[in-house]
Parts: C-alpha cells; sequence; structure tokens
C-alpha cells in the first residue's frame, strides 16, 4: 500500500480543492486530481480508485443543490438507476481486471479523451441548447436511453472524467425535456454510477483512504470556493484551461 508524506498530501489536498472549484464552475476536475495521484507516486490504478471514492461527496453536493429540478422526475430516475448501478460496478470489475501495466499503458489515452470530452461540453450544450427550443423533438420516454447510459455507465465506472457530457448527451437525444432538468437527471445520474462504482471499491484493497479523505475535504472546499466565484470566471475560459492540462499531461505520459 502506497503511503504518501505529508508534502505529498498538501500537493494531492490543493489538487482537489482546484479539482472542486473546476466542477462547480466548469467540470473537468478529475484532469487535475487523478493525475496528481500519480506524480506523487500512486499507481494507476489505486489512483483511479481512490479518485473515484474521493470525489463522490462532490457529487452528491451536486444532486442535492440540483434536487429542485430533479424531484418531478423520480420515475425516469428510478428508471434509468439499475442501467447506472450495474454500468458502475462493471466499469470497476473492468478496470480491477486490467492490469497495472495495462491502464498505465491507457491513462495517457484516457486523459485525452477526457479532455476531447470537455472540449466538446461547449458544442455539446450549445445544441441541447438549440434543441430544447424545438416542440416535440423526441420521445418523452427515458426508457430509450437504459442502454446507452448503461454504457455511459460503464464507461464512468472504469474511469469517468467526462462521464457527464456523454451522459447529458444521451438523455437530450431520447427524451425532449428541458435542458435544466435534464442537467438535473444527468448529475444524478453521475453520482449513482459513481457511488456504485465506490462502493464497489471498498472491497478492493485499492483505496488509499487517508488520501481519499483528505481529497473529499479539499474538494468539497474547492466546490465552496467555486460557487463563490461563479460569475467571476468564465467556465469556457477554464474549461478550455483544464482541456490544455489535460492534453499537456497526456503528451508528457506519452513521452515517457
Amino acid at each position: 500500500m502506497t503511503i504518501l508524506s505529508t508534502f505529498d498530501l498538501l500537493l494531492v489536498a490543493l489538487a482537489a480543492v482546484a479539482a472542486g472549484a473546476v466542477n462547480a464552475l466548469a467540470g473537468g476536475g478529475t484532469l487535475i486530481t487523478f493525475p496528481m495521484l500519480i506524480a506523487v507516486g500512486v499507481p494507476a490504478v489505486a489512483a483511479n480508485v481512490t479518485n473515484t471514492v474521493a470525489l463522490c461527496p462532490g457529487y452528491l453536493g451536486a444532486t442535492v443543490a440540483q434536487w429542485s429540478d430533479l424531484r418531478t422526475q423520480t420515475e425516469r430516475l428510478w428508471l434509468l438507476f439499475p442501467a447506472s448501478v450495474i454500468g458502475g460496478v462493471l466499469g470497476g470489475i473492468l478496470l480491477l481486471n486490467t492490469g497495472e501495466r495495462l491502464f498505465s499503458a491507457l491513462v495517457p489515452y484516457l486523459i485525452l479523451l477526457a479532455a476531447g470530452l470537455l472540449a466538446a461540453q461547449g458544442p455539446v450544450r450549445a445544441w441541447l441548447v438549440r434543441r430544447s427550443h424545438e416542440s416535440g423533438s423526441g420521445p418523452r420516454s427515458a426508457a430509450w436511453s437504459t442502454i446507452p447510459v448503461g454504457l455511459a455507465a460503464v464507461y464512468g465506472g472504469y474511469f469517468g472524467a467526462g462521464l457527464s457530457v456523454i451522459v447529458l448527451a444521451v438523455l437530450a437525444l431520447v427524451i425532449d425535456d428541458s435542458l435544466t432538468r435534464l442537467n438535473a437527471l444527468k448529475q444524478a445520474i453521475a453520482l449513482i454510477v459513481n457511488v456504485a462504482a465506490a462502493t464497489f471499491f471498498i472491497f478492493s484493497g485499492q483505496v488509499l483512504w487517508f488520501t481519499a479523505l483528505v481529497m473529499a475535504v479539499g474538494a468539497l472546499v474547492g466546490g465552496a470556493l467555486g460557487g463563490r466565484l461563479a460569475g467571476r470566471i468564465h467556465p469556457a475560459t477554464l474549461r478550455w484551461t483544464v482541456v490544455a492540462i489535460g492534453v499537456l499531461v497526456s503528451v508528457i505520459y506519452l513521452v515517457r
């Protein structure tokens, strides 16, 4: 089991604060915390597992914050709940059976994929806004989204960064509703996926519990700071900064 020094824990805590603020403003915080965990010497699989567990409270806070738009969608949520849980657990099983060497080799490509998904968030959101103004543009039943949400959940349990972009796009393709309500549903699904994967990881022996606790506290502090900074920092500027960081980190890993 990896033991981090006080200085390493400080770096990880600062990364979690930054990730919490970024998630509150634009999303993509995993592109900060996951590379930092690896940088301080945590093996790739353990870093991903610990990161998933640590960021669950942040997803819970974001879901609670959107409860007013979610409480009228309980039927949809219960319909998509099994696919989200099963997909999250399957992704976790796939991760733990990938092997350290193979997953380490996949890390730069996963980070690059996550950066690409974050970069696509702007165009996807613009398309969703345009689509939300079209009346009767798609079926209203969430049942059609069960399979694609389940597949997205597998990705979320395996790595997770960029999951929200995928889920929101899937929901908008099959459910005719406002962007605000779909965004709340997306947030709840992301929470379910992460909690399902994190619950499975509890028994994996890969979680660095003290590190996860430090990160969870840091992410909550960062989320509060991000909320206060809303309106002062343009989300698009922050998003592209995180994308640039993700691309840079992936290039560094590929060169190494």
